[in-house]
């Protein structure tokens, strides 16, 4: 009994210190980012929870071209829903760009569906990382209400969109 109440302790605490932890993640030093001129990138974007998606999008869009990324290199794909992200991602890498932000909102649901979607989602792009020459980056919100994803696409938790460009462009420089 003891062994369970101190999982369920732990389980407690590491509840609390969740990656937000009432920050927002958005805000960076600019001075630590890379200088962005130049560099190409591709954004694949799930029309599934559009209203999330294109906040992440915009977000996403303007951080790089506050960076210095030119409009005319950034190509944006649609695709249905995230699990299709891994292959619009595939078809984003036929352009070679310097790196691949592939965006998306799950909202956990009744079924296990969101289960399945959220493991083949994040282990197809984890592939195309390991497959590709291209950094592909991980802009996918796994929230459990719609709510949760409002606060991450923009809300009191900035906007995922914005930390996926400044990873983007950290990982093109890391891999130039």
């Amino acid at each position: 009994m003891k062994h369970l109440e101190l999982r369920n302790i732990f389980q407690e605490q590491k509840t609390d210190k969740m990656s937000t932890q009432n920050k927002n993640y958005s805000l960076y030093n600019k001075e630590e980012v890379p200088n962005a001129k130049g560099l190409t990138f591709g954004i694949v974007v799930s029309e599934w929870n559009s209203n999330i998606t294109n906040n992440l999008y915009n977000g996403a869009y303007n951080e790089l071209i506050k960076c210095g990324v030119l409009p005319h290199n950034i190509q944006k794909y649609n695709v249905p829903g995230s699990y299709e992200l891994v292959f619009g991602a595939k078809v984003a890498a036929k352009a070679n760009p310097n790196a691949i932000i592939c965006l998306g909102s799950i909202i956990k649901g009744e079924t296990s569906h969101f289960d399945f979607i959220c493991e083949a989602v994040s282990m197809g792009i984890k592939d195309l990382n390991i497959k590709l020459n291209i950094p592909v980056i991980f802009g996918v919100l796994t929230d459990n209400n719609l709510e949760q994803a409002i606060n991450r696409s923009g809300g009191k938790y900035g906007n995922k969109g914005i930390e996926a460009a400044i990873t983007a462009i950290k990982m093109a420089v890391l891999n130039s």
